[in-house]
C-alpha cells in the first residue's frame, strides 16, 4: 500500500469518527436541552416567596402645600406565588405603582396616612390575582406637610476631627451654615438648630472637604438637606517672647520690684497665627498678698493670661528676686 492509499484511507476513518461523534454530541446537547426545558418548568411551577419593590406616588398634591417628608417612598412586599409569576415581577417594567390622591389621606394637622389595610388593598390591585401578600415594609404609608411655614436655623457639625502629629485645626467652615427647615410649628419652636450626621476626619494635614446630609427628622424637611464641609489645618511651631511681670493686690504707697523685670514665654501656636500674638495678650503676676503671707527671698510668678490660640505656654523660671519700696 503506498502512501497516497495510506492517506486516504486515514481519511476515510477520520470523516467517519467525525460524523459519528459529532452525531452523538448533537443528540447528547438535544436531550441536554429537553431536560433543562422540563427541570425549568417544573422549578417556574413550584410556589416561592420573593421581595418586589412598588413605588408610591402622591399625586394632586397643592401648589401652596410643601411636603416635609420623603417624597420618594417604596412599599416592600413579600409576595407569595408561582415561579413564573415572581419572574415576571423581577424583570417586567409593568409593575404600577400605587398613586395616592393627596386629598383622600390629608389631614388638617398636617399628616396624611395611609392604614395597613387600605395600603394592601391598593397593592393588591397592582398584583396578579394569583398572588399573596406574605408581608409589607412598611405596613404603612405615613407623609407630612405645611402650607410654607419655614424657619432658618444654623447648621451643628457632628463629629469629631483630628489633626495630623504637628498639625492642629485652624478652621472648620460649612457652606451653608444655616437652612431652611419646613415643619409644624410645634417642632420649628422646639429646634434651635440642626445637626448634621457625624463625621470623623483622623490625621488631619492637608483641607479636606466633605460633603456631609444633615440628620433626618421625622416629619422635617430641610433645604438644603445637606452641607459643604471645609477642615483647614495648620503646622504647630514653637515660639518665644518676653512678657513684663506684673504685681497684683498691691496696697497703697508700695512698688513691687522684681529682677529680672520680664520673663520668656515659650509656646506652640499655629504658623500662620503667631503675626497676631501681642505682648499683652500674656500676662505673668506676682501676688503681693502671697509674699505677705509667705515670707521668702525669692517670690513665685505665674502665668495667668494667655490668648485663646496659643498651647503649651510655660516661663523660663518660676521664682524671682524682688524689693518692695515704698512710695
Amino acid at each position: 500500500m503506498n502512501d497516497s492509499n495510506i492517506f486516504r484511507f486515514w481519511k476515510k476513518v477520520g470523516n467517519f469518527l467525525f460524523r459519528v461523534v459529532n452525531k452523538e454530541f448533537l443528540i447528547f446537547l438535544f436531550f441536554l436541552l429537553l431536560s433543562s426545558t422540563f427541570w425549568l418548568l417544573i422549578t417556574l411551577n413550584e410556589t416561592y416567596e420573593q421581595e418586589i419593590v412598588i413605588p408610591v406616588h402622591l399625586v394632586d398634591v397643592p401648589k401652596n402645600v410643601v411636603l416635609t417628608s420623603d417624597t420618594t417612598m417604596n412599599v416592600r412586599v413579600t409576595v407569595r406565588d408561582k415561579g413564573y409569576t415572581l419572574l415576571t415581577y423581577k424583570y417586567s417594567k409593568e409593575l404600577r405603582p400605587v398613586v395616592l390622591k393627596f386629598k383622600n389621606y390629608a389631614q388638617k394637622t398636617g399628616y396624611g396616612v395611609v392604614t395597613p389595610n387600605e395600603l394592601q388593598k391598593l397593592t393588591y390591585q397592582r398584583l396578579f390575582n394569583s398572588s399573596r401578600i406574605v408581608s409589607m415594609k412598611p405596613d404603612k404609608v405615613e407623609f407630612f406637610f405645611n402650607y410654607g411655614l419655614k424657619k432658618r436655623m444654623p447648621v451643628k457639625l457632628v463629629g469629631k476631627i483630628t489633626p495630623d502629629i504637628s498639625y492642629y485645626v485652624a478652621k472648620v467652615m460649612l457652606k451653608p451654615d444655616s437652612v431652611d427647615v419646613y415643619a409644624s410649628r410645634e417642632v420649628l419652636d422646639s429646634m434651635k438648630y440642626v445637626t448634621t450626621q457625624p463625621l470623623y476626619i483622623k490625621n488631619l494635614s492637608d483641607t479636606v472637604y466633605r460633603e456631609v446630609i444633615l440628620t433626618p427628622i421625622r416629619g422635617v424637611k430641610y433645604v438644603p438637606n445637606k452641607t459643604r464641609v471645609a477642615a483647614y489645618p495648620d503646622i504647630l511651631t514653637e515660639e518665644k517672647i518676653e512678657v513684663p511681670i506684673t504685681a497684683i493686690n498691691m496696697p497703697e504707697g508700695k512698688v513691687l520690684r522684681t529682677f529680672p523685670s520680664r520673663v520668656t514665654i515659650t509656646f506652640t501656636v499655629g504658623a500662620s497665627l503667631f503675626r497676631n500674638i501681642k505682648t499683652n495678650a500674656f500676662k505673668v503676676v506676682a501676688d503681693y498678698n502671697e509674699l505677705v503671707a509667705n515670707p521668702s527671698e525669692k517670690c513665685n510668678i505665674y502665668l495667668r493670661y494667655i490668648p485663646h490660640d496659643v498651647k503649651n505656654a510655660r516661663i523660663n523660671i518660676n521664682q524671682v528676686d524682688y524689693l518692695i519700696e515704698e512710695q
